[in-house]
């Protein structure tokens, strides 16, 4: 038997022991830090951050609140990005030194809260239908002689059953995930990036860096009190955004980050290699080695982090400025039912028609992964509540809980795909999960900086400027909750 099969054994026989009662977890066990594998090795899980924020804030409410106003609130964008980065790195500290998922230190802080977070969570992942018929791939006249509304679903279906396949055929889903999210990354950039050569658009360059800086009202535009909820949106989705932020918890967590390296990985359910996956959290133990790969482990969160926040501002800043070019001046806004119809000027203006289909094309490809990537962290956010809540759910293996919750929200999408109509409930999910964000953004200053560092060695604890900067966040995500009510309510 080798010694890694022996303290995964011995790790499974001391959660036994200890027992699970109603949000109550096994206490945390002491674990050499792993050895840091190397950058190229571990890099990925911001990388998929990345690429599932390009299903939302880029391809959707940014374009639409330049397309309408111009650079009057591009000034917002860049501190809007980058206030995500301390919220990332709080989450990724975590499950690097634990082990485990975020949504298990917010059940171990307090868990009435962790569940009242979960149950709104839950509710604001009801509709996720409403990414897939956001492609738009109704426009294209196949299959013949159907109506816009029936060949949207026929795609819609496409998609999801095409994505459906691929997570049972995975192996370990972790990994298609990535390769996925890494093939939608690279095409992204490189479209956006032909896109943006045109002539047209290299031209409005300079008067769209000057809107970065200050904000610039057009003349012609009035504030349309409306718009309040989708700014709200396009601000907390300037990144990935809400409840969809913690995900990078999870992807870290089966990339083998950190301490996570002894929990295990979701598999397929018809693979043949089949391993544990741990409940059990681990702390480092109080040594000068462990010390020195926890600050190889913590240089690497900070890069993996900044490929997700700033390659995201990168491509966010591609679509503004695209939207700036050759949607404003036509005054060509997205609708709220179409949020990416306009948008084919991006792709039909270079290459006419064809650039139009390929646009569509792509949307709903990237806007499905959006959806498939949504339901794999969702089920495993699931697959801890049960196992946090519920005692007798640990009678199933952890993949079984997985799966049966990919099943059930693949299930939940078929049935409402016909009636998620995209932009509106986007928005009522996102007004939803900014709740939650004023709420666990609170949640992570405490739990990593109060709570945590009296168990942890003085080697492993934050240093000042993390509390800094996350109670900025904390700050900033509270004051625009305010704004948004006053103005929303009361403006």
């Amino acid at each position: 038997m080798s010694e890694t099969k022996t303290f995964i054994e011995a790790a499974e026989d001391a959660s036994e022991d200890e027992g699970y009662c109603f949000g109550i977890l096994p206490t945390w066990t002491r674990q050499e830090m792993p050895a840091f594998p190397g950058l190229l090795h571990a890099l990925g899980p911001g990388i998929v951050w990345m690429a599932l924020a390009q299903g939302s804030g880029e391809l959707v409410w940014w374009p639409y609140i330049v397309a309408k106003y111009g650079l009057g609130f591009m000034f917002l964008l860049i501190p809007a990005c980058l206030l995500q980065y301390p919220v990332n790195f709080e989450i990724g500290r975590y499950t690097l030194l634990t082990g485990e998922s975020i949504w298990q230190g917010f059940i171990r802080l307090n868990r009435w809260l962790a569940l009242a977070m979960w149950m709104l969570m839950t509710v604001s992942f009801m509709w996720l239908g409403g990414f897939v018929t956001a492609g738009g791939m109704d426009e294209i006249n196949f299959p013949g002689g159907w109506s816009e509304d029936t060949r949207g679903l026929f795609w819609s279906y496409t998609f999801i059953f095409i994505f459906i396949i691929a997570l049972l055929l995975s192996g370990v889903v972790y990994r298609l995930i990535e390769r996925i999210m890494m093939v939608v990354a690279v095409v992204t950039v490189v479209g956006l990036l032909l896109a943006c050569s045109q002539e047209a658009v290299l031209a409005k360059l300079g008067e769209f860096a000057g809107g970065l800086a200050r904000p610039r009202w057009p003349a012609d535009r009035v504030w349309d009190n409306n718009d309040a909820t989708i700014l709200l949106t396009a601000i907390t989705f300037a990144g990935l955004g809400a409840f969809w932020t913690l995900f990078y918890s999870y992807w870290l967590r089966e990339k083998g980050a950190g301490m996570a390296a002894y929990v295990g990985h979701i598999t397929s359910p018809i693979t043949r290699r089949r391993q544990p996956v741990l409940q059990v959290g681990f702390l480092p133990e109080d040594t000068h080695e462990n010390a020195k790969r926890w600050g190889k482990w913590k240089r690497y969160l900070l890069m993996d982090n900044s490929i997700g926040i700033l390659g995201n501002l990168f491509t966010t800043l591609m679509c503004c400025l695209l939207a700036y070019a050759l949607l404003f001046p036509e005054a060509k806004v997205p609708t709220m039912q179409d949020p990416v119809d306009a948008q084919m000027a991006f792709f039909s203006s270079a290459w006419g028609p064809v650039g139009g289909v390929l646009f569509l094309i792509l949307a709903t490809a990237f806007l499905s992964d959006t959806w498939m990537t949504t339901i794999d962290a969702v089920s495993r956010v699931h697959t801890d509540v049960v196992n946090a809540y519920v005692p007798r759910a640990r009678k199933l293996s952890q993949h079984t809980w997985y799966w049966i919750f990919v099943l059930l929200a693949g299930g939940i999408t078929v049935v409402t795909l016909p009636y998620a109509t995209p932009g509106t409930l986007i928005l009522i999910s996102s007004v939803i999960g900014f709740a939650g964000t004023v709420t666990f953004t609170i949640c992570l200053l405490v739990w990593n900086h109060v709570v945590m560092p009296k168990r942890l060695p003085a080697a492993f604890r934050p240093r000042r400027f993390s509390w800094i900067f996350i109670g900025i966040a904390v700050v900033a995500y509270t004051l625009l909750a305010v704004a948004y009510v006053y103005v929303r309510f009361f403006g």
